[in-house]
C-alpha cells in the first residue's frame, strides 16, 4: 500500500522524514487535533502545489475534497484521504470536539465500495492469524462493550432502553456520505423498514434515531409519523450496546452500529455496501461482489480497529495504540457522563474549591453551597446530583456523593493544600468506613467479572507502579537513599494520623500509633521493627506523634522522611491500622497484617485481626483488587493538559515530576493552617 500513512503499530521503531502533503481545506490547518495527528503520522502540511513525491490530502468525499482531487489529477499527485476513526469523541464534531484517531488512506476511503480503500485491503489479503494480535482483538472489543464505548459517546449508559425482544432498523442522517456511497437513500430505508417488518411479523420495530439527528443538527431518513402501531423511534441517547443486547435482528443501511453489532453477536441485515459488509459476518441485500473472503468478528475487528486507525494520545501529545485510546475515551466519556448536568456541592474548604472546578466543571457549572440542606434542595430543584467533603458528609442524606481524595493523589501532602491529581465520588458510602457499603466495595466484588483486557490493564498498572515507585504523596521521589537497616526479618509499622476518619471508623480498642507498635511488638518479639511516622505527622499537621522512649522501647529504628515505596521493597511484611500503605505493600507482593478494616482488608488479601465486615466475601485476588481501586473507583485530572486522564498519565506525571508547583498563596495558607493545627494540639 504505497503511500498508506503506517498507523502506530506499523510506524513503531520507524524513523521516516516527513512527507509534504498539500491541502485545500481549511480545517487542515485550523482544528489543531487533526493536524498534529497527521504530523505525529509523518505528513508535513502545506499550501501551495504539489511536487515530485508530495500528496494531496482531503477529507474523505466531503465538499471541499474536489478541489484537491483536481489538483491531484492535474499534476499527478497521489491523494490521501482523512476520516474520523471508528472511536471518534465524546460529543459530535459538529459541536466542536476533536477525533482521538483518524483513518488515513491513500486507495479510497473506508466508506465508498466504488474501489478497494486500504481497510479493504487489510480485510482482504491481510493474514490476520496472529495470535496475540487477535488475542488483542478480542479483549479491546469487550472492553468497549464493557465501558460502552462507541464512536460518539454522549449517553448514560444507564438510561432505559426498550423491553427486549424488538427489531432494531438503525436510520442514519440524510446526505451521509456513506449512505449516498452505497447508493441509498429515502428509499432503501423504506424499503429496509418494510423488510423488518415483513421478515418479523408481530414483532415490534424500534427504529434508532443517529446522534446528530437527535441533537438538530441534521435531518434523518425517517419521520415521527412513521412511528405507528408496532413501530416507534427511539431519541433517547442511550447505550448502543444495552441497545443491540435487547435485540432480535439488526437492520441497517452502512451505519457504524452494524459494525457493533456483528460484535454484540448479531449477523446484520445490510442494505448498503458498509466496510464491514460482504465478509460473512452479515446478510448483505447488496452485496460487494470482489468481497469473497469469510473473516472471524476478532479478525474484523483487528483490522479496523488496530491496524488500519491512526489513533493519538492528547495528554502524551504522541501516537498510540488502540488499548491507549480505549482509556483515554474511557476517561472523557466517564467525566462528560458524570458531569453533564453539573453539580451542587457541600462542605468544600475554600482553597479545595478551584481544584473541584476544574475536575468536575468542564461539562456543566459547580455551583458551592455551605449549608448541606439547602444544597440538597437546590440539587432536587435542578436535577443536578450533589456531592459533599466526605468528612462533612455524616448526615447527608442517600444518593449524595460523598468526595475523597483517590489512592495515586499528588506530589506533595493535602496538609500542605497541594491539589489532587485524582478524586473520588461514592454515592453509596467512603472506602475508608466499613460500617455501610460503599461504592468501592461495590466495584472490588463485581471485578470477578471484569473483561480481560481490564484485567490486563491493571496488571500493566501494577507494574508500572512498581517500577516507577510512586505512591499516594510520592515524598520520597528523588530523595535521599534508605540508610543501613537491620539484618533480621523486618516489619515495616507506617503511623497515622490519629483523628484520620479511616482509624476512627475502621478501627477497634486498638486504634492509636502506641497500640499498633505495641501488638505488632507482642506478636513479633524478635523482627526488626521500622517505624514510620505519618507526613502530616512529621510536618506537625496533624495529631499522632507517640512519645519518644515509648517509641524507643518498642521499634528498633524510627525512619523520618524516608520514602515509604523504598522501604517497602526492603522489608518482609507490614503491620498497620488502616493506613494505605498497607495497599501500596499488597500491590508490590509484601504481605500485610490489619488491625483495623481498610478498603483493602476483607478480601482474602491481607492477615485481618480487625473488624472486618461480614459482607466482604468475594475473592477478587490482587489484579481485581487493584483495577477497583486505581480504575474503576477514582477520576483522574492532568493538569498539564487540563483534562480527564486515565491513571496511566497521572502515574508518569509523578514519576517524572512534570505538574506545575503550587501557587504561594496555597503555600502561605499551608503555613498558617500549620500553626493553627499545632496550636490547637497545645490545647488539647
Amino acid at each position: 500500500m504505497a503511500g498508506h500513512a503506517p498507523s502506530f503499530e506499523q510506524a513503531a521503531g520507524r524513523d521516516d522524514p516527513p512527507r509534504r502533503l498539500y491541502v485545500y481545506n481549511g480545517g487542515f490547518l485550523t482544528q489543531g487535533r487533526v493536524r498534529r495527528i497527521l504530523e505525529l503520522a509523518g505528513y508535513d502540511i502545506r499550501l501551495g502545489a504539489p511536487g515530485p513525491g508530495d500528496m494531496v490530502g482531503v477529507w474523505g468525499q466531503s465538499p471541499t475534497a474536489p478541489r484537491g482531487e483536481a489538483v491531484a489529477r492535474a499534476l499527478n499527485a497521489p491523494v490521501l484521504r482523512v476520516e474520523d476513526a471508528f472511536l471518534r469523541s465524546v460529543l459530535p464534531g459538529r459541536d466542536g470536539e476533536p477525533p482521538l484517531g483518524l483513518l488515513l488512506d491513500s486507495a479510497g476511503v473506508h466508506f465508498d465500495p466504488s474501489r478497494p480503500s486500504d481497510l479493504e485491503r487489510l480485510l482482504a489479503t491481510h493474514p490476520l492469524d496472529d495470535t496475540a494480535l487477535l488475542n488483542r482483538a478480542r479483549a479491546a472489543a469487550e472492553r468497549l462493550r464493557a465501558l460502552h464505548l462507541s464512536k460518539y459517546n454522549a449517553f448514560d449508559p444507564d438510561a432505559p432502553v426498550p423491553d427486549p425482544g424488538y427489531v432494531l432498523v438503525v436510520d442514519q442522517t440524510a446526505g451521509d456520505a456513506s449512505v449516498t456511497a452505497s447508493g441509498a437513500g429515502k428509499d432503501r430505508f423504506r424499503e429496509m423498514l418494510a423488510f423488518a417488518q415483513i421478515e418479523h411479523p408481530g414483532a415490534r420495530i424500534v427504529i434508532k434515531s443517529h446522534p446528530e439527528t437527535a441533537a438538530g443538527h441534521r435531518a434523518g431518513h425517517f419521520t415521527p409519523d412513521q412511528a405507528q402501531g408496532r413501530i416507534s423511534i427511539l431519541t433517547d441517547p442511550v447505550s448502543p450496546w444495552h441497545l443491540l443486547e435487547g435485540a432480535i435482528a439488526v437492520y441497517t443501511v452502512s451505519s457504524q452500529l452494524g459494525f457493533e453489532a456483528i460484535l454484540a453477536g448479531h449477523k446484520p441485515r445490510v442494505f448498503g455496501q458498509p466496510f464491514y459488509g460482504g465478509w460473512g459476518l452479515t446478510q448483505d441485500e447488496n452485496p460487494v461482489p470482489r468481497r469473497e473472503r469469510r473473516l472471524t468478528r476478532p479478525q474484523l475487528f483487528a483490522a479496523a480497529m488496530i491496524l488500519a486507525p491512526t489513533w493519538y494520545d492528547p495528554c502524551r501529545d504522541r501516537l498510540c495504540p488502540l488499548e491507549d485510546a480505549i482509556a483515554t475515551l474511557e476517561s472523557e466519556a466517564r467525566a462528560w457522563r458524570a458531569d453533564r448536568r453539573g453539580w451542587v456541592a457541600s462542605g468544600m474548604r475554600l482553597w479545595k474549591r478551584q481544584p473541584l472546578k476544574r475536575f468536575f466543571g468542564a461539562h456543566g457549572p459547580v455551583r458551592f453551597v455551605d449549608d448541606l440542606q439547602r444544597a440538597t434542595r437546590i440539587g432536587a430543584a435542578r436535577d443536578q446530583p450533589v456531592m459533599v467533603w466526605a468528612g462533612k458528609g455524616e448526615t447527608a442524606p442517600p444518593g449524595t456523593h460523598r468526595v475523597e481524595d483517590g489512592f495515586l493523589r499528588s506530589r506533595g501532602l493535602g496538609a500542605r493544600l497541594v491539589p489532587p491529581l485524582s478524586l473520588v465520588t461514592d454515592d453509596l458510602g467512603i472506602h475508608y468506613d466499613p460500617s455501610r457499603e460503599s461504592r468501592l466495595e461495590r466495584l472490588i466484588t463485581a471485578s470477578a467479572t471484569l473483561p480481560q483486557g481490564e484485567l490486563d490493564r491493571a496488571e500493566r498498572l501494577i507494574a508500572l507502579l512498581r517500577k516507577a515507585g510512586v505512591s499516594k504523596y510520592n515524598l520520597g521521589l528523588g530523595g535521599a537513599p534508605l540508610p543501613d537497616l537491620p539484618e533480621g526479618h523486618r516489619i515495616l509499622v507506617p503511623g497515622q494520623v490519629e483523628d484520620d476518619a479511616s482509624v476512627v471508623k475502621g478501627c477497634g480498642a486498638e486504634r492509636s500509633n502506641l497500640d499498633l507498635l505495641r501488638r505488632v511488638r507482642a506478636e513479633n518479639p524478635d523482627a526488626v521493627i521500622l517505624y514510620k511516622p505519618h507526613p502530616d505527622v512529621e510536618a506537625g499537621l496533624r495529631p499522632g506523634a507517640v512519645a519518644p522512649g515509648d517509641v524507643r522501647a518498642l521499634a528498633d529504628l524510627v525512619l523520618e522522611r524516608t520514602d515509604p515505596v523504598a522501604l517497602i521493597g526492603a522489608v518482609d511484611a507490614v503491620w498497620t491500622l488502616t493506613s494505605l500503605l498497607g495497599f501500596e505493600a499488597l500491590i508490590r507482593g509484601v504481605p500485610v497484617t490489619c488491625l483495623g478494616a481498610p478498603f483493602y482488608a476483607g478480601w482474602g488479601l491481607t492477615t485481618d485481626l480487625g473488624p472486618v465486615p461480614a459482607r466482604r466475601r468475594a475473592r477478587p485476588g490482587l489484579t481485581g483488587l487493584a483495577h477497583a481501586a486505581l480504575i474503576g473507583y477514582p477520576r483522574y485530572f492532568d493538569p498539564k493538559t487540563g483534562r480527564p486522564c486515565p491513571a496511566e498519565v497521572v502515574v508518569e506525571r509523578l514519576q517524572t515530576s512534570d505538574l506545575p508547583q503550587p501557587g504561594p498563596i496555597n503555600r502561605s495558607l499551608s503555613k498558617l493552617q500549620g500553626l493553627l493545627a499545632s496550636s490547637a494540639h497545645l490545647w488539647r
